[in-house]
């Protein structure tokens, strides 16, 4: 069993025993009328006609990994929140995988507190029970992992987001990966360097799969992005945004890293 596999098997018990607290209906009922507040798309789209070139930066809040352990131990999640944001991120990511990750809703309620930014939120979503737990926790657009779903929740998932305005940033490492997500009406496309099963880093899959994605699909690349000099290479693949977490949290003064990489001209 790999990685991601022992992940989504912990997590489908997780989300059952969410279930017995607060039902699917339960949960339907309590979203029925909530809706994105922020606009998470508009905000990692590249404006060609403002002349600026800035780099859509998504910038995340992770405690741990199981590649990495620990990546660092005192969190204040609305502190970090605030840092992105004066830096000039675009939208902020937000992991709430608690068993793997370190993450929990509480840091993304707290983040999505202290800010005004766009937040997704990055769990590994395998019922759509989560689809309407993200809605209630105020998520701005959710991560659907392709490698994580089959054909048919893929494309379920994606259309009930879209029923409720809530943007699905679905994530990829492989061409037939890209292939589904893209036969399931997946409007962002995130090319995660990282492969989940063996949490190995390759650029060459960024590479590949560039091309690949239709022009009307926001591209998001994903992982092993440590320096501004890096978003030339990526952004000439056609790349509009970057999501960059473990290099934002090490870094001793956030807000001054961050502007780094949003004031870098391509």
């Amino acid at each position: 069993m790999n990685f991601l596999e022992t992940i989504i098997n912990r997590k489908k018990l997780v989300v059952e025993e969410a279930k017995t607290v607060l039902t699917l209906a339960e949960i339907q009922s309590l979203v029925e009328d909530i809706r994105p507040r922020r606009n998470f798309r508009e905000a990692i789209t590249v404006d060609d006609d403002d002349g600026s070139g800035h780099v859509k930066v998504i910038a995340e809040i992770k405690r741990a990994s199981p590649s990495r352990g620990v990546i660092v131990s005192d969190v204040n999640p609305a502190a970090i929140a605030r840092d992105y944001e004066k830096g000039g991120a675009a939208a902020i990511s937000v992991l709430t995988e608690t068993d793997f990750f370190n993450g929990s809703h509480k840091d993304f309620q707290a983040a999505r507190d202290a800010v005004k930014l766009p937040l997704l939120r990055k769990d590994f979503i395998v019922d759509e029970y989560q689809i309407y737990e993200s809605l209630l926790i105020g998520a701005d657009s959710i991560l659907l992992i392709a490698a994580a779903l089959p054909d048919f929740h893929l494309g379920n998932f994606i259309s009930i987001a879209k029923l409720k305005s809530l943007p699905a940033l679905v994530e990829v490492h492989s061409k037939d990966e890209l292939a589904r997500a893209i036969d399931a009406g997946a409007e962002i496309i995130g090319v995660n360097s990282r492969d989940l099963a063996t949490f190995t880093v390759s650029r060459q899959v960024a590479e590949k799969l560039a091309g690949m994605i239709p022009n009307d699909v926001i591209k998001v690349y994903e992982s092993g992005v440590n320096d501004p000099e890096d978003l030339s290479y990526i952004m000439s693949l056609g790349y509009n945004a970057v999501l960059i977490g473990e290099h934002f949290m090490r870094a001793r003064d956030r807000v001054s890293e961050v502007r780094r990489f949003v004031s870098y001209y391509i």
